[in-house]
């Protein structure tokens, strides 16, 4: 097992991802409906174009551009209403629009030969035997009408691999008719715990008699986790024994898990066994440490053939790094090509100590300030037990190593957070 000197965020996070080569979980075939949130695991072409013919955007008359030009309330055009286009017409059997003609058409309904515009119907008298034209403003461009592939055409690709299968995307699949889609499995994680102090609520009494503090990583990381496309399993909370977690370990990548997630246990104290653990199920460990706060302790490195990563143990710690380092690994295990959070420049408005050389994960809110501009506040006190600065936050704060005070009025980066309130 090796360590090295701790890393930098960047190549710490390199160093995690490197996991996931040759790893990628492997495709089976979905119904559409059941695909929300996979990666696509090959393009997904359209056998037509859409829309398949020239459409109406408003309600109103389909007409000829010169008929109907400088047509005003003081000079309205008169046309003759030779029938209707209403919506899911059959195209082929529409009348032709002819110089002094026009045709009632419906929004999505298809354009008569002939035709180059829609008038909306608010521009005209709603005749039905014959219309006023009192207004030609609205035939500027397109006119009113959705040409015959404007989205894409026959034989385009509307969706890529690695492509997350969103609520949006789902709808452009089912209109070019991929009913079922080639997808990667979801990535499986099992999530191992430990701590002699620590209980599910299941044990709450002890919590209240002082006896024991909630595990409460137990809960919020698989959230975090399942957020971030995983199927998750929680182990029983392991005791703090080498044996214990050795055992726990071992079984953990025994039922065939795509990652191994352990927290706590991976820092320098006399209860800190996950290292020794993996070491002796014959594991091998990238490296151990990173160079950010909070969440310095970190390990990451392979167990029997099973990704392992190792978190800290503090609240915001686990969060914070399963944040970081988790996430994308997941994204990248799952198939996904966009893994990393979107992250913006913003003005910070509170003042923070970060002395040591080491790049700080402030836990802010982000908010739009005068004018528009991005602001920062911090979300509350920034000590690693202090969850509900996480829960407050929207966004993380990315204070470089060379930056040894924020000062309000810097503008720095802010990863923003896939659950924040905005």
């Amino acid at each position: 097992m090796t360590a090295g000197a701790p890393r930098s965020y960047p190549a710490a996070l390199e160093a995690v991802l490197a996991l996931a080569v040759g790893r990628v979980t492997p495709v089976e075939w979905l119904p559409l409906e059941q695909a929300l949130g996979r990666a696509l695991a090959e393009p997904v072409r359209s056998p037509l174009a859409l829309p398949p013919w020239d459409n109406a955007g408003m309600d109103g008359y389909a007409v000829r551009r010169t008929d109907v030009a400088g047509a005003c309330a003081a000079s309205p055009v008169t046309l003759l209403v030779v029938g209707t286009s209403a919506a899911g017409a059959d195209p082929q059997a529409l009348p032709a629009v002819t110089a002094g003609s026009a045709v009632r058409i419906m929004t999505g309904a298809p354009v008569p030969p002939g035709a180059e515009a829609v008038v909306r119907v608010e521009d005209t008298d709603r005749g039905t035997a014959q219309v006023e034209v009192r207004d030609d403003r609205d035939l500027a461009g397109h006119g009113n009408v959705r040409r015959r592939g404007e989205e894409c055409g026959a034989g385009d690709a509307v969706a890529a691999a690695g492509a997350t299968v969103t609520a949006a995307r789902l709808g452009v699949l089912a209109s070019v008719g991929a009913g079922t889609v080639a997808v990667h499995r979801a990535p499986r994680v099992t999530v191992v715990s430990g701590g002699d102090e620590l209980v599910r609520l299941d044990r709450f009494a002890e919590v209240l008699a002082g006896q024991r503090i909630v595990s409460s990583s137990s809960y919020a990381l698989p959230a975090l986790l399942r957020e971030a496309g995983a199927e998750v399993t929680v182990a029983p909370l392991v005791p703090d024994t080498p044996g214990a977690v050795e055992a726990a370990l071992a079984a953990a990548v025994e039922d065939g898990c795509d990652l191994l997630v352990t927290t706590g246990g991976v820092s320098v104290g006399d209860h800190d066994h996950t290292r020794a653990a993996v070491a002796a199920l014959g594991g091998t460990q990238h490296f151990w440490r990173a160079r950010i706060r909070p969440g310095g302790p970190i390990g990451t490195g392979v167990v029997r053939g099973v990704p392992w990563l190792g978190l800290p143990g503090n609240p915001v710690s686990t969060l914070v790094t399963a944040t970081l380092f988790a996430r994308p690994l997941l994204r990248a295990l799952g198939g996904h090509a966009h893994r990393a959070l979107p992250v913006v420049p913003v003005t910070m408005r509170d003042g923070a100590e970060t002395p040591a050389p080491l790049t700080y994960f402030l836990r802010v809110r982000v908010q739009a300030g005068e004018g528009g501009a991005l602001e920062a506040r911090l979300a509350g006190a920034q000590g690693s037990n202090l969850l509900r600065s996480v829960a407050d936050a929207n966004a993380l704060l990315v204070v470089p190593e060379d930056v040894a005070r924020v000062v309000p009025g810097a503008v720095l980066p802010a990863m923003l957070l896939p659950d924040g309130a905005w």
